[in-house]
């Protein structure tokens, strides 16, 4: 039975002076330090003997330079997948967080008529459906070792939901998703086994900023060139740790399926 890992890897910090909700917008790359993360990433994966022998990111600019240090340290090409692709935004290129009032325009009130939705968006159960569908892809075509798949913190934080049978609607401030962070599926042949979280560059996201920070030590980038409060909780770094996994949660094809219901 062979045992496969799919770690769901979230990019690293994006040049973004301006504080722009960038969603799938071109043009977006990574910092000087999102490029550190990303070594620091490969490095990590590479030094602590894992067995990576396929890396698949998202079409985004974020995400192709985020996985490329990670293959080339194990001799492998960036593959792409559409799926791995950030949510949907009505929002984007709105620069909110420097100015959250402008969300209150009476022409943005047609799009709040269903926050659990979220109607501004991408649906969370068509994320969840494209995500574990990518998910089951590289599962079919594994004979164990490590995949790494390169998206973003709502996709990944989607995919955690379901496989882990939570609601889909959540808070963002409460997402586990850090800027190159690791999200790990671990499977015995298609059967969800356990979950592990990493933060192999929590050094550099403590001088981070993230549009999106979610529960992470970065700083919430709002444009203005000063670094504002940190919108998590944590006061040091995390570190790996194993996510109990529900005993009905067989795999995520299995959830994959749950959601569509």
């Amino acid at each position: 039975m062979p045992h496969t890992v799919v770690h769901l890897l979230r990019h690293g910090e994006v040049h973004n002076p301006s504080g722009v909700l960038y969603g799938r917008l071109p043009g977006f790359h990574l910092s000087e330090r999102g490029r550190a993360m990303a070594r620091s990433v490969a490095a990590h994966l590479r030094e602590t003997g894992h067995d990576v022998r396929r890396v698949v990111a998202s079409p985004l600019e974020r995400a192709q330079e985020t996985g490329r240090p990670v293959a080339e340290a194990f001799g492998l090409e960036v593959e792409t997948d559409e799926r791995l692709i950030e949510g949907g935004n009505a929002f984007e290129g709105l620069t909110i967080r420097a100015n959250p009032l402008a969300l209150a325009h009476p022409r943005y009130w047609p799009l709040y008529v269903d926050p659990l939705r979220p109607s501004w968006g991408e649906a969370h159960r068509a994320i969840a459906d494209r995500m574990t569908d990518a998910v089951r892809a590289v599962l079919i075509r594994s004979e164990g070792g490590e995949v790494v798949l390169v998206s973003h913190q709502l996709p990944i934080w989607v995919t955690r939901l379901v496989v882990e049978r939570r609601p889909l609607a959540h808070d963002p401030r409460r997402r586990e998703a850090a800027l190159a962070s690791l999200t790990s599926l671990h499977f015995d042949d298609r059967r969800l086994v356990g979950i592990t979280y990493d933060e192999p560059a929590a050094a550099l996201v403590a001088d981070a900023i993230d549009v999106t920070p979610g529960t992470s030590r970065a700083a919430v980038n709002t444009g203005s060139g000063r670094r504002s409060a940190r919108s998590g909780t944590k006061t040091s770094p995390p570190l790996p740790r194993t996510v109990p996994t529900p005993e009905t949660a067989d795999s995520a094809a299995d959830a994959g399926e749950q959601v569509r219901a």
